[in-house]
């Protein structure tokens, strides 16, 4: 008999005043008990809409009966079959929006807690059995990645599981793409990041770090090395500015420098090498996870004041509702129908934020309510920084220096819709290259999907 209570298991928490100083993570996971309690409110339903929702499709029931049958390793089994990143996906995936979304307990009260269960599966393995990783015979086939953020490392696992010779280009100094420098340890702790994409370059991926495809050895060179496919999962990380005056300031930051600085070069801990300059007062103009992360960075910091600015109101705040609410307990200053139109500075550096208060009218082609400017609304607000996190775009240099290879207008790669093959013959593409910047396991379907096209053209 299914356990038929409305509401998830609550997951234990840090206590917000206390998290709020420190970077150690912020939800603590199920126990054993909670996540069996959980497991039970799973209905085994015959249409499994969780499934369909499921951007890689993970057999959901069938991970969450594993669990209920306590046999934890056979439930890791059957979600990494199609995910491998589980205890990422189970930490930031926005099920609410996918999985959950489609769960039939959400009709009549709370959806199963479908990512709680599969962050408490990913975990009790990796803590409980050892890595077991099963190589595969190599069918020679010469595969490049570039970029080993989610759809990379999607897409590099699943050729290797295959067979395929596969190398990884990546431009920075660590792997993990936006797992590593965009989302802060206290929402993804780096370690679980680096065992997870341990156990796919454990497959045979070879690793050239340091490597900007596009300037240090571009496409066509890939080709002529002997690459015979080639994934683009370069993501997006080329900031957008909202061109207004003072943005050239000194104490202005892009969110992606920001959290760069603070994630990948650990400015937060007391010996980084890498300065993060956070004053007193701080704006993040923005209302999506991006800006969620900043602002709540910023506070851990040791700024005393942190404010959200958005011009739209609390309903059409993009971050997921979990973010906003942490974010608010944290004490994080929600100042919403506010749009920023000047920094202001004094000696170079920021002083303060002009901003306009804003009233939304008919709706847009979003389907959301367009913002407008109240009249007579100007007012400033004192600040030591501003940081920026209204979105990113993919970077430029790799349709600069590959010819042949389609884009949008704004930048993002054109392909296939079901093949993710480009305008450019043996190569494909997926992820927030493709997309713009968009969720992680949005970005692993396409990397996966991607591979599943390498292969058929080369067995087919």
């Amino acid at each position: 008999m299914a356990n038929m209570s409305l509401h998830k298991v609550e997951m234990k928490e840090q206590d917000p005043k206390i998290r709020n100083q420190n970077f150690e993570e912020v939800a603590l996971g199920y126990t054993k008990e909670e996540a069996l309690e959980e497991a039970s409110r799973c209905l085994d339903c015959k249409q499994r809409f969780c499934v369909a929702g499921c951007p890689v499709n993970v057999p959901i029931p069938e991970f969450i009966q594993a669990v209920l049958d306590e046999d934890f390793l056979r439930a890791y089994e059957i979600i990494m079959s199609e995910n491998s990143l589980p205890a990422v996906c189970g930490r930031v995936c926005p099920q609410e929006n996918q999985c959950e979304n489609k769960c039939i307990r959400g009709k009549k009260g709370q959806p199963v807690a479908i990512g709680r269960l599969e962050r408490f599966v990913a975990d009790y393995v990796m803590e409980n059995y050892p890595d077991k990783i099963d190589k595969v015979e190599s069918n020679g086939i010469k595969v490049a990645v570039v970029g080993s953020g989610p759809a990379g490392i999607a897409c590099a696992g699943e050729l290797a599981k295959k067979g395929y010779d596969v190398t990884i280009f990546e431009a920075l100094h660590e792997l993990g793409g936006v797992l590593i420098y965009g989302i802060p340890e206290f929402r993804l702790p780096k370690d679980i990041v680096r065992k997870e994409i341990k156990k796919v370059t454990d497959l045979g991926v070879k690793v050239r770090k340091n490597v900007v495809v596009g300037r240090s050895i571009t496409i066509d060179e890939l080709i002529e090395e002997g690459f015979e496919a080639i994934f683009i999962g370069s993501g997006a990380g080329l900031p957008i500015f909202m061109n207004i005056e003072g943005e050239n300031l000194n104490g202005v930051y892009s969110a992606n420098e920001f959290l760069t600085r603070a994630n990948l070069m650990k400015a937060y801990l007391p010996d980084s090498r890498t300065p993060l300059i956070v004053g007193q007062k701080v704006a993040v103009v923005g209302g999506g996870n991006v800006a969620m992360d900043a602002a709540r960075t910023a506070k851990r910091m040791g700024a005393k004041e942190v404010y959200i600015i958005y011009r739209r109101g609390e309903e059409e705040l993009p971050a997921r509702l979990e973010e906003v609410h942490h974010a608010k307990e944290e004490g994080i200053i929600f100042k919403l129908l506010t749009n920023p139109t000047e920094i202001l500075g004094e000696d170079g550096w920021v002083k303060a934020i002009k901003c306009i208060e804003m009233e939304l009218g008919e709706a847009d082609e979003s389907g959301r309510r367009r913002p407008q400017p109240k009249p007579a609304s100007e007012h400033v607000l004192d600040m030591d920084t501003v940081i920026i996190a209204i979105g990113q775009t993919p970077n430029p240099l790799l349709r600069q220096t590959t010819k042949g290879l389609d884009t949008h207008d704004w930048g993002g790669i054109i392909v296939h819709e079901d093949t993710m093959e480009t305008s450019k013959e043996k190569v494909y593409a997926g992820g927030d290259a493709v997309t713009g910047a968009a969720t992680v396991i949005l970005a692993m379907g396409a990397g996966k999907k991607a591979a599943i096209a390498i292969d058929k053209e080369f067995t087919r």
